[in-house]
């Protein structure tokens, strides 16, 4: 226990050889220790340490479920089985979160069926600049006032930063909430008379979700932020789509499905795009390549993934790959790893991280943006999207490796999505030598953009609203929690 502690300091300080050194002299004690097993296998991902996962490889289907608790997130990237996540999901409330809930509050007077306005509570650690809230804030100033009031609850970092102000110009009520328990934040709560709480969270970093285990409202609800079931009896709904969770996989989430009828995601159609001018060279990039990107977190490339991109780059001359950067250990690990496909690892160019609006105006510089398998690019998908950066992806099983399929079927590229490695391949490596091909999809993207669903702020408002109503409305009747479909 005290190496996988100090493992997770040294993390923390972005020391990760020291950590990794950790969490193995933790296993070379205890190798049944599933804490400091997830903890490894997470960071050799973020340094793209492939060698180390393949040593652990067989034994990743029982981590978390067969072996103590882990942290579910960590396992997406590993492990394409959404029953799986589902069953580590519901070890992790069995051994964390024991609280009792309060007793039911007394229903609140109503106008007959359900006049007056729902109160909604959304609770983050995440109202700040970060990616949930640049995907969340036009919805929260769409919500319908006449309708619908609306609460957040932050217990994140009060940082007064433009997207906070944003949304605190967004809510009728802002409560930070850091320096309570979960308790006191589920009292609060229900003494706002909170109707439906949606955790944007779920078991991501910074998670509170034992707030839900006191049942702050009679309707709650996981969204957007985790992409996963929660496994908890104390969450009712997900809201997804019909790509992120088909009819026949529904079994591997414990919530009821609130299915959009286009994309689960929300996007902001009021997102800006810097104007200056930005060139490949401004980018370190040569002016004449294929440019191949992918600026997904280091921890979702594996090596499966990555010995296509090679092959790709072995078939597209002069062409090269356009990483975001992570850290050293990824970026050496990568190009130890182009070396040995037989690439110049001088053809892989990692990107800094730069503002929002100068990150998506860098989109229009890449060809084509090449997506991960087990965990989609997310965010990150509707910023190239949006950018009018086209994606190849491929379809996995858990709601992670489906996202960016729903986003490219809600913006009208269905045929982008493939189903499996080869179609991938293929798929990616014909646009990148037929040049009239992708000129015609980029065209596409460009044309649909501001008015596909994908990025219909307001449509999709109205959705999650409809879907907010219909669960309120069988509570309110006193009916259980069923799957829920709202209609175009």
């Amino acid at each position: 226990m005290a190496y996988n502690n100090l493992g997770n300091l040294l993390r923390g300080m972005y020391r990760y050889d020291e950590a990794l050194d950790c969490y193995r002299r933790a296993l070379a004690i205890a190798p049944d220790y599933a804490a400091a097993r997830a903890h490894k296998l997470d960071l050799e991902a973020h340094i793209c340490d492939w060698e180390g996962i393949a040593a652990d490889r067989a034994g990743i289907p029982r981590l978390g479920v067969e072996s103590a608790a882990v942290p579910p997130f960590m396992m997406f990237a590993l492990d394409d089985h959404p029953a799986r996540h589902r069953a580590r999901s519901e070890r992790l409330v069995a051994e964390t979160y024991r609280a009792t809930p309060m007793p039911p509050s007394p229903p609140l007077p109503r106008p007959p069926h359900m006049a007056g306005r729902l109160r909604i509570g959304y609770f983050s650690a995440d109202f700040h600049n970060h990616a949930t809230l640049y995907l969340m804030a036009r919805l929260f100033e769409l919500h319908d006032r006449d309708r619908f009031a609306v609460h957040a609850y932050s217990y994140g970092p009060d940082q007064d930063d433009e997207m906070r102000r944003r949304l605190r110009g967004a809510v009728e009520v802002f409560r930070d909430v850091r320096h309570l328990g979960d308790r006191e934040v589920a009292e609060l709560a229900r003494g706002d008379a909170i109707d439906i709480a949606i955790d944007l969270k779920g078991y991501t970093t910074g998670t509170r979700s034992g707030i839900f285990a006191f049942r702050p409202a009679p309707v709650q609800i996981n969204y957007l932020g985790y992409p996963g079931t929660m496994g908890a009896d104390f969450i009712d709904y997900i809201i997804a789509d019909p790509v992120v969770i088909p009819a026949r996989l529904r079994g591997a989430y414990s919530e009821k499905i609130i299915t959009l009828p286009y994309s689960y995601m929300a996007s902001d159609d009021r997102r800006a795009i810097a104007d200056g001018p930005v060139t490949r060279t401004d980018m370190a990039l040569p002016e004449n390549a294929f440019v191949f990107a992918c600026f997904n977190n280091s921890y979702k490339i594996s090596a499966d993934v990555f010995d296509i991109w090679m092959r790709l780059l072995g078939k597209v001359e002069g062409s090269v790959l356009w990483l975001l950067r992570a850290n050293r250990w990824a970026e050496a690990n990568l190009a130890n790893e182009a070396a040995r496909r037989g690439i110049d690892p001088a053809r892989l160019i990692f990107a800094d991280k730069l503002p929002p609006a100068e990150h998506l105006a860098r989109q229009r510089l890449a060809d084509m943006f090449l997506d991960t398998f087990a965990f989609n690019a997310h965010t990150t998908a509707s910023d190239a999207l949006w950018g009018g950066l086209p994606i190849v992806t491929k379809l996995g099983e858990s709601f992670s490796a489906r996202v960016a399929g729903s986003l490219l079927n809600a913006v009208g590229l269905p045929d982008l999505i493939t189903d499996d490695e080869g179609d991938y391949e293929r798929l990616a490596l014909d646009l990148a030598t037929h040049p009239e091909k992708l000129a015609a999809i980029r065209a596409r993207l460009a044309a649909r953009r501001l008015t596909a669903p994908l990025f219909d702020s307001a449509r999709h408002t109205r959705h999650v609203e409809q879907g907010y109503v219909e669960a309120y409305r069988r509570h309110a009747e006193g009916l259980a929690p069923d799957h829920i479909e709202i209609a175009p």
